[in-house]
């Protein structure tokens, strides 16, 4: 049976099987000039393949209603380029949906600043949008901004971490738990019984970065689960600044001589990469998160040993969507899209899109 592409996507998916461009596929569903008849029926050979309905397309183009979307993201900072590929992915969704009526306006923060926080959510509020993307990296703020927009019926999808009792319409990221098992099942096939293993949490606000903490849970309870004798400590650093990382670090593992693996629970395992070069520990197996130029130069040096990344472009990208098929009616949105939980090495970085 041919499976029924939904409006956007459909029009996405035949300009990518005609190798045509958008344009190209909406001239031809509306018979317009300037398409080749070779062209013309090698769309059309596509649209009949996968069933498409063109005259409910053509009713969303005549509607063109006006949608602004608002996203509220930290900003690209000097110590991680994490965000540009969320941002990415929402650029990309916001050129496709703009035909629909849509426009995106971002509004950003300092993953250091809960105050830039607030502000910006104010700001956002006053613009009164028809609908919100928002990675909540602080827990108290985000939830008063959920709150706020859920009393205003606007329509609110998280990405890249969840808040747990919200209304909101979805949420598009990793699985933060399991994401944390995996690391530790990566680790224990490396250890012997007698290691040790150290958890890093490196933030300037602990008690908000609520994604730290549940993928150490996840972390401690595949060891636990596996009856394992290796003992897991935690070491929260406070602050991002190399110097200071490392004073906290080194006494750490100076104390703790038998710590054979770190697992840094985010995109800041560069950090800890260049510490452990630096003082000539070359034989720490050393976990972390995100596909990072950063990152990547020490996976090449086998500084560090895996990546865990979780496609953060196309997190931004389905969250503009999924915001879009709910106002436009196009169709159902999930409640939580998990993304894949990639691992990445020196063999495979080279092949990996994130």
């Amino acid at each position: 049976m041919k499976k029924a592409a939904t409006e956007l996507t459909g029009v996405k998916e035949i300009a990518r099987r005609a190798n045509v461009s958008i344009g190209t596929v909406d001239r031809v569903i509306h018979n317009r000039v300037g398409v080749s008849e070779k062209t013309k029926q090698k769309v059309n050979a596509i649209i009949e393949e996968l069933n498409f309905q063109p005259n409910k397309m053509a009713s969303l183009l005549a509607t063109r209603k006006s949608m602004n979307f608002a996203v509220l993201i930290p900003a690209v900072s000097a110590d991680t380029d994490y965000w540009s590929f969320p941002l990415t992915g929402i650029e990309q969704a916001a050129a496709e949906t703009k035909q629909f009526g849509v426009s995106v306006k971002h509004y950003f923060y300092d993953l250091d600043s809960k105050e830039s926080f607030t502000k910006a959510s104010h700001e956002l509020l006053n613009d009164a949008p028809d609908a919100v993307l928002l990675a909540p990296s602080f827990v108290e703020e985000s939830a008063v901004l959920a709150a706020k927009l859920d009393e205003l019926k606007i329509p609110l999808v998280f990405i890249n971490s969840d808040l747990a009792d919200q209304n909101n319409l979805a949420y598009i990221g990793p699985d933060l738990y399991q994401s944390g098992r995996l690391a530790a099942q990566l680790i224990s096939l490396s250890l012997q019984q007698q290691d040790n293993v150290l958890i890093v949490n490196i933030s300037s606000d602990l008690k908000n970065d609520h994604h730290l903490v549940r993928k150490e849970h996840g972390f401690k309870k595949f060891f636990e689960d596996a009856g394992s004798k290796t003992k897991v400590a935690t070491l929260n650093i406070n602050e991002t600044k190399l110097t200071a990382v490392e004073q906290s670090l080194m006494q750490t593992l100076d104390a703790s001589p038998d710590v054979k693996a770190i697992f840094v629970t985010n995109s800041r395992v560069n950090i800890v990469a260049e510490i452990l070069k630096k003082h000539n520990r070359n034989n720490t197996l050393l976990v972390g998160y995100d596909f990072l130029k950063k990152n990547i130069d020490y996976l090449v040096s086998q500084q560090i040993t895996y990546l865990i990344c979780q496609r953060p472009k196309e997190q931004g990208y389905l969250g503009i969507m999924a915001l879009y098929k709910h106002l436009f009616k196009v169709s159902e949105v999930e409640r939580s899209v998990y993304m894949p939980i990639d691992i990445i090495t020196k063999e495979n970085y080279l092949f990996y899109n994130s």
